[in-house]
């Protein structure tokens, strides 16, 4: 139950006011502009896209200054901004077969058609701090290298001709949208992938992390990473046909896991499948991961009980969203609550003094 504070209208005003002052920091020190962030904190833009549900950069960067680098507030500006927007239509599914890549790497094939591509990583830095960057330093310009415009097929692909890992059966049907209907349970696997490309990057990693330090069933490849734009189309009724309305980075890795059958599948290769906004490769290869974990049941497998296993647990606990706002409503006022188990505490600690009293006599 919460009460009312006397005077809190105004303490709220001077809490914004002064919150405000903060975000500005010392005004000697030049403002951060939305271009600045969306240029030089592209991966914190594209989490928050990814984690937030709406592709765009210019908002993205803009929930980023004004959350003052809190990025799970930021995805809180970014979903609460996109419910105001009007919904005038759906758009075909991206085909990543047709990805411009500026990343593509396999861990299974070292000779992989196409090639593979490094792109712009972490991978191969030696973590050591920059401090040419804290004196301003020019960084040296990068070799000019256009993105791979021609299709690369994907690694899984090759597998597939030899029948050595499970054919992905194609459907139909529109899968669920998370962003308007509430979850249901057990639920679909467009579904499980919707929750995870929105769940919390450092949940859904330790999930990841649990499973390959045993807690299920997922000794896993990284059969592909890819990183680069894709068109987006979609279905004009007056026209009869399909229109490129733009282009968006997305990362998809597609795992390739050991399975030595069960009861109702043979011995073959199983997948798991991550694809998020921009470029987010942790994000990615950890979804990936949880999604293979999470197919247990489908594939006939023994329920190991471990946590990357339980729908339920993963589903609910990786929105850091809801996850948020369930634990900072307890800094609210709960001063009746409180004021009630305080007189229980109280009476409870009377009857076992007293029992102690009747006891020693």
């Amino acid at each position: 139950m919460y009460v009312a504070v006397k005077g809190g209208e105004r303490a709220i005003e001077n809490a914004h006011s002064w919150l405000a002052e903060e975000r500005r920091g010392d005004p000697a020190v030049a403002e951060l502009t939305i271009d600045q962030i969306r240029e030089q904190m592209k991966l914190a833009v594209n989490r928050v896209m990814a984690e937030g549900s709406l592709y765009d950069p210019d908002l993205a960067a803009l929930a980023i200054k004004q959350a003052r680098g809190d990025l799970i507030e930021a995805i809180f500006l970014i979903r609460a901004y996109r419910t105001t927007l009007p919904r005038f239509g759906a758009t075909r599914a991206i085909d990543t077969g047709d990805m411009a890549c500026i990343r593509r790497i396999s861990a299974t094939f070292k000779d992989a058609p196409g090639g593979q591509v490094l792109g712009p990583t972490f991978d191969y830095t030696h973590r050591l701090l920059d401090f040419k960057l804290a004196a301003d330093g020019e960084v040296p310009p990068a070799p000019q290298a256009a993105p791979r415009q021609e299709p690369t097929p994907h690694i899984t692909g090759f597998l597939n001709r030899e029948g050595l890992i499970q054919a992905e059966a194609a459907s139909d049907e529109t899968p669920p949208d998370l962003t308007r209907e509430p979850m249901e349970l057990p639920g679909s696997r467009a579904l499980r992938l919707q929750a995870l490309t929105r769940g919390d990057e450092g949940f859904v990693l330790g999930m990841a992390y649990s499973t390959q330090r045993g807690y299920a069933r997922n000794h896993a490849f990284v059969g592909e990473l890819r990183i680069g734009t894709v068109a987006v189309e979609m279905d004009i009724p007056e026209l009869g046909f399909a229109i490129e309305i733009g282009e968006i980075e997305v990362t998809e890795c597609e795992t390739v896991n050991q399975f030595t059958g069960s009861k109702t599948e043979p011995p073959q290769f199983t997948r798991g499948y991550g694809l998020v906004f921009g470029q987010t490769e942790r994000k990615a290869i950890s979804m990936a991961l949880v999604d293979r974990a999470l197919r247990w049941r489908e594939l006939g497998e023994d329920d190991m009980g471990a946590p990357a296993q339980d729908e339920e647990f993963v589903l609910y606990h990786s929105d850091n969203i809801q996850a948020t706002g369930f634990l900072e409503h307890i800094k609210l006022p709960h001063y009746v609550d409180f004021q009630s188990e305080l007189e229980l505490v109280r009476r409870l600690r009377r009857e076992a003094e007293g029992a102690q009293q009747e006891a020693a006599e």
